[in-house]
């Protein structure tokens, strides 16, 4: 019995060492013969080692697996994947494509808020690359350096990331709406040589200011020697702040001589040819920080060789044209911004490793209007378009008669959604606004913590099922399991694991290995499952329905209520656009429901969402409290932030709030429930 590595399944629990050590064999081939479509300057002697945590008290398994979960002293697990093997992955993302003949094909499409729009080739993206990587290193950023990356979606941002790459230092992008607190943490954390930043951003027809934040961010202890920044909203003269009147279109600029350095007077006359080195595979290639419920963000460590491996294989089976033949006319539009992991794996390394042509897109969706990404999309002939499921919300509240036909959308191929379980309305709705009822949805799940796709439908499946993540990728697998490890039967909930990892999974967490150990592979340590945090069940089929986050479970009278089924329950009613469901403290129930809806039309009485949840859940679920609201608090990736929820109808303290995309709601939400 081996992995059934065409359709991910894991093989079932019998059969003894001699099947698991054949199953884990062809896993590992598997892998090989994907790394293999890198290339690699040496070749790796070792494909793939895993140290799972240990007892480091000298109890013998069975005693430590009875301890399991306790206070037991453990060795933090050890991932390594094509150890001996060197690459360059800028020369994997760029250089390799030219070389092939393909430096005219277009790398990039770049559409900015206000309209300017650019296209780059590989062959042009090389050179920019390459200039960048003689500045950083005439700015003294080397191998292992780190450097923060505080900008919006630009050209540039991918440049300068691929650069860090080329010379081998440790990048970790930042959201550009971020609080200069935030930036301020992740500066100070990675011990970063070099921020880039940019003087300001257009965002919602306006140019903001953003050098002010960054300025704020290095104002403390720290190790930054020069602030690299990139003119986008002011003009040339305005590097001095002085007291004259702000434009839309144009922003003065602070400066400190010495320290701050223009890109225009250091990176574009620097030379276009640079020659990258080749590094271990092992080797650190960004800090992708987690917005975590409790305690400060977490600094996820990725490698390189690994990481751009399952990077590129994912990306070529869920978006790339099942025809490799056809796959020239592929253009890619992933919409995150580039700082959230999804873009990292889907808009930068992944597409760019496959030498495929995309769209990245500077503004927010509903500028000038709502029907700006259909215009994009109808622009440049996206055939892969892959967006968080907040959006397809948004554009049904945007557009309730549907799509207007003038919008021409027939270039899309295949559909995608991350970020969290997609409610069955809204899977309904995109499929049949943006696909005619016909194209395929990949649902995705994964994590930061994974660096890719875990499970997600197959584009060349058939029968989807809305909202449910189907099985497990090729080459990795999960679980459902209990508290104790046992393996759930169908319908139950229960904890996914990720029982076979791939080589995209990070390392550690920056500087704290402990946190990597207690935060991730604890609860089923000796086991070498990585517990991912989330709920889920199997159905009766066996696929897999994701349900949340673990601690976004509700429990009312002992009855355990996902948090999404309830929000999807919601958003099925015609005028609910968006809901975030929450916990509410109860002295006879434990917990009661709060609901927060944002309205379409604002009929929709309290009552009436209630017996609406009801009669498609059961009474157990009707919320107590209905919120009218005009946005929910989510992450940039998308996700409701339920525990600010509960905080904000409790009154209680608030938790971190700087990784919400829309941080000024949580005054709205506070006004209204003051009104109450």
């Amino acid at each position: 019995m081996t992995l059934d590595l065409a359709s991910g399944r894991h093989p079932s629990t019998g059969g003894g060492s001699r099947d698991a050590s054949a199953s884990e064999t062809a896993r590992i081939a598997f892998w090989e013969e994907a790394a293999n479509k890198l290339d690699w300057a040496a070749p790796w002697h070792t494909a793939h080692t895993f140290e799972p945590a240990a007892p480091l008290s000298g109890l013998d398994y069975d005693d430590a697996l009875a301890a399991e979960g306790d206070d037991l002293a453990l060795s933090v697990p050890a991932i390594e994947w094509f150890a001996g093997g060197t690459l360059n992955v800028a020369y994997n993302c760029v250089d390799r494509h030219v070389e092939a003949g393909r430096g005219n094909k277009v790398a990039l499409h770049f559409e900015g808020e206000p309209g300017d729009r650019r296209t780059v080739t590989y062959a042009q993206l090389q050179k920019e690359v390459s200039k960048a990587a003689n500045a950083l290193t005439k700015l003294g950023v080397g191998k292992g350096d780190r450097v923060v990356i505080y900008l919006p979606v630009l050209v540039e941002t991918i440049v300068v990331t691929l650069a860090c790459a080329r010379i081998g230092a440790i990048h970790s992008l930042v959201f550009g709406g971020f609080s200069a607190e935030a930036l301020r943490f992740r500066v100070e954390d990675t011990g970063a040589k070099l921020l880039v930043t940019t003087d300001g951003q257009f965002r919602r027809g306006k140019a903001v200011a953003v050098k002010e934040n960054a300025d704020a961010a290095v104002a403390g202890d720290n190790n930054i020697e020069h602030v690299l920044v990139i003119r986008r909203t002011s003009k040339s003269g305005s590097r001095s702040s002085g007291k004259g009147k702000r434009s839309n279109q144009e922003l003065s600029v602070p400066w400190t001589r010495g320290r701050d350095v223009w890109w225009h007077d250091v990176v574009d006359p620097a030379s276009e040819h640079h020659v990258p080195k080749a590094f271990d595979a092992e080797t650190p290639l960004f800090i992708m920080y987690t917005s975590g419920t409790t305690g400060r963000p977490k600094g996820l460590v990725h490698t390189s060789g690994g990481y751009l491996t399952q990077a590129a294989y994912s990306h070529e089976l869920l978006f790339s044209h099942p025809d490799p033949e056809r796959r020239s006319a592929d253009v890619h539009w992933c919409t995150a911004d580039l700082a959230w992991v999804t873009a990292h794996t889907y808009e930068i390394y992944g597409p760019l490793a496959n030498g495929v042509t995309q769209v990245i897109f500077e503004g927010t969706p509903d500028t000038p209007h709502a029907g700006r990404h259909l215009e994009i999309i109808e622009r440049y002939g996206v055939t892969s378009y892959y967006t968080a499921p907040t959006l397809v919300r948004s554009l049904m509240g945007w557009f309730p008669d549907g799509v207007p036909e003038h919008y021409n959308l027939s270039s899309l191929r295949v559909l995608g959604t991350v970020g969290e379980a997609i409610n069955p309305a809204a899977w309904h709705w995109f499929r049949d606004q943006f696909g005619h009822g016909e194209l395929p949805v990949v649902d995705t799940w994964w994590q930061s913590e994974t660096g890719a796709t875990i499970l997600s439908p197959r584009p060349t499946d058939s029968g989807f099922k809305p909202g449910c993540a189907s099985r497990a990728l090729p080459g990795v697998s999960t679980r459902i399991v209990d508290d104790d490890g046992a393996e759930v039967a169908a319908n139950e909930q229960g904890f996914i694991v990720v029982d076979k990892t791939g080589p995209a999974m990070a390392r550690t967490v920056w500087d704290a290995p402990q946190r990597y150990l207690d935060s991730y592979w604890r609860k089923y340590a000796l086991r070498g499952w990585f517990l991912a945090g989330d709920g889920a069940k199997y159905d009766d089929d066996g696929d897999t329905w994701i349900l949340g986050r673990t601690d976004d479970v509700i429990n009312v009278s002992g009855h355990r209520l996902s948090t999404i089924e309830i929000e999807s329950a919601l958003v099925s009613h015609p005028s609910v656009v968006e809901a975030g469901v929450a916990p509410i403290a109860d002295p006879k129930t434990g917990h009661a429901i709060a609901a927060f809806v944002v309205l379409s039309d604002g009929l929709a009485s309290g009552d009436e969402l209630r017996r609406h949840v009801a009669r498609e859940i059961g009474p157990i679920a009707k919320p107590a409290a209905v919120v009218v609201v005009p946005d929910i608090p989510k992450t940039r990736s998308g996700k409701i932030m339920r525990r600010l929820l509960t905080q904000l109808y409790e009154g209680t303290e608030l938790g971190d709030t700087t990784s919400l995309q829309n941080e000024p709601c949580i005054g709205d939400i506070q006004q209204v429930l003051a009104e109450r």
